[in-house]
């Protein structure tokens, strides 16, 4: 049993998380959230935690930045595009219960202050993370790789910073990343 509330978008993701694992869920009806799925959550936060485990588009990213803004300290899930698409759609409920169980056990906590030594934008363009063909991807990768989910570098930066990742997690996921990289040049030359 899982003891925070999982927030999800709709009752289809609820299902999807319950044939995961056993967790009670709050559903936010989409992208329509309200002043009462506000208190709920708040309310679920104080009491027993709450992870934000929303789908990996546009519209999941705006309902977890609205959550995380409202309800401070909460915790967050994130399931990548492929492992969250079936037939063109994207969605939590569409995630198998292995990769959802994958999601919830790779949970990032948002912290006040952060002690570690903080990445720049500086960083992100010297590990072609931005302003380099293939940067979406590297990110989308290097998300995946830190548990963080996909965004756009400004947002990656924001992310990195609210989540407490390590220059050496940072480093370790890249290096991790780039021998992928390399390992798929090799396989194209065969």
């Amino acid at each position: 049993m899982i003891r925070e509330l999982i927030v999800v978008e709709g009752r289809d993701d609820t299902v999807a998380i319950k044939r995961a694992v056993e967790a009670d869920t709050i559903e936010t009806g989409g992208s329509a959230l309200n002043e009462m799925t506000f208190r709920k959550i708040a309310l679920a936060q104080e009491r027993r935690g709450v992870i934000i485990f929303t789908d990996p588009d546009f519209a999941g990213e705006r309902i977890r930045k609205a959550i995380a803004a409202r309800v401070p300290g909460c915790k967050h899930a994130f399931i990548t595009r492929d492992k969250a698409t079936a037939n063109g759609d994207i969605g939590v409920e569409n995630a198998s219960p292995e990769h959802i169980r994958e999601a919830l056990s790779r949970v990032k906590s948002e912290m006040g202050t952060f002690h570690g030594t903080v990445l720049s934008w500086t960083d992100l363009i010297e590990a072609g993370l931005t302003t380099h063909p293939g940067s979406a991807e590297r990110r989308m990768r290097l998300g995946e790789l830190l548990g963080i989910g996909y965004c756009n570098a400004k947002q990656f930066l924001k992310r990195c910073t609210a989540f407490q990742i390590s220059r050496e997690e940072f480093e370790d996921a890249l290096t991790h990343l780039y021998r992928e990289i390399e390992q798929a040049k090799h396989k194209e030359e065969q």
